[in-house]
């Protein structure tokens, strides 16, 4: 599935910076039926992960209310020059990555 990263470009070392995330996904609960009864099964992402050069600097485990095409915002501080590296889990085997580099000065 597509992900859209937005990560800045470059920052200040010691610089705030926001990293904002949006997955395609269509989030199925499990608790949904169809026209002709039978229960469509869950097919949820469960774990997202960021890791900044390595390091794992944010997590969420996601539950069936979380809506399609999940988007999350987080905060962390620009500490070096590096890569952000992203990965949503989820069930059936699910499993998506994407990427962005900084450039602190």
């Amino acid at each position: 599935m597509a992900a859209l990263i937005n990560v800045p470009a470059k920052a200040r070392r010691g610089e705030i910076v926001e990293i904002r995330t949006l997955t395609s996904h269509i989030m199925e609960t499990g608790f949904r039926h169809t026209a002709d009864g039978a229960l469509v099964p869950r097919d949820i992402i469960t774990s997202f992960t960021c890791r900044y050069n390595g390091t794992e600097i944010f997590r969420a485990d996601l539950f069936p209310a979380i809506a399609a095409n999940p988007y999350l915002s987080f905060f962390t501080v620009a500490k070096e020059s590096g890569k952000f590296e992203f990965e949503w889990i989820g069930d059936n085997g699910y499993l998506s990555s994407a990427s962005a580099s900084i450039t602190v000065e």
